[in-house]
């Protein structure tokens, strides 16, 4: 399953509570459409039925696409402190 960093966890608070997204709210990883090997993230108010929730930290929650979670389980979602604002990066799991 993803691994979600507390640099992540952080930002991904930081964000929802400045884009107003509900407490069962969170970030959204999922397939990007047409482009295999692509991810998207986005801030959604609740999960997909079929997400899974991979951290739920108090008011932290992460969701992955049941489509991407077998892409994504040897993975860390970290912050990129590379990224000009508020960026995330994915790296194998050491």
């Amino acid at each position: 399953m993803l691994t979600v960093t507390d640099n992540a966890r952080t930002a991904v608070q930081d964000l929802a509570q400045q884009a107003g997204v509900p407490v069962e709210g969170g970030l959204r990883i999922a397939q990007a459409s047409g482009q295999p090997g692509n991810f998207e993230l986005a801030l959604v108010p609740a999960p997909q039925p079929d997400d899974q929730v991979v951290d739920a930290s108090g008011s932290t929650n992460v969701f992955v696409e049941a489509q991407a979670a077998p892409a994504l389980e040897t993975l860390t979602l970290d912050t990129d402190p590379g990224a000009e604002g508020p960026g995330f990066v994915l790296t194998p799991t050491a």
